[in-house]
């Protein structure tokens, strides 16, 4: 075996295992923690943070022709001696936030 077959067929796998990657990742949902920690990042720039939770097991949701999973969590926040709770709904493959609801 020569030198230029091994390096071809070492790029190939290299090549071959980093779009499989891709694709699986694309796949998969993003952690909860993640999410939670992102939304609860957003809110602190408003006020301070009195507590949030976040359901861990990703559920699915449609809106109109949208099928996704998503995730749902609230959070509660003091802003200005006021505490106000939100609830709101993430998009479990990308943590993007789709929704946010006063109590």
């Amino acid at each position: 075996m020569n030198w230029k077959t091994f390096l071809t067929g070492a790029c190939a796998g290299l090549i071959g295992g980093y779009l499989l990657r891709t694709k699986v990742n694309d796949k998969m949902p993003i952690s909860g923690e993640k999410v939670l920690a992102n939304v609860k990042q957003a809110f602190k720039k408003e006020g301070r943070i009195d507590g949030s939770w976040l359901q861990m097991k990703p559920e699915d949701y449609q809106k109109y022709a949208i099928k996704t999973k998503i995730y749902r969590g609230g959070i509660t926040t003091n802003t200005n001696g006021t505490r106000q709770q939100f609830e709101f709904i993430a998009d479990a493959y990308t943590g993007t936030v789709l929704n946010v609801y006063p109590i």
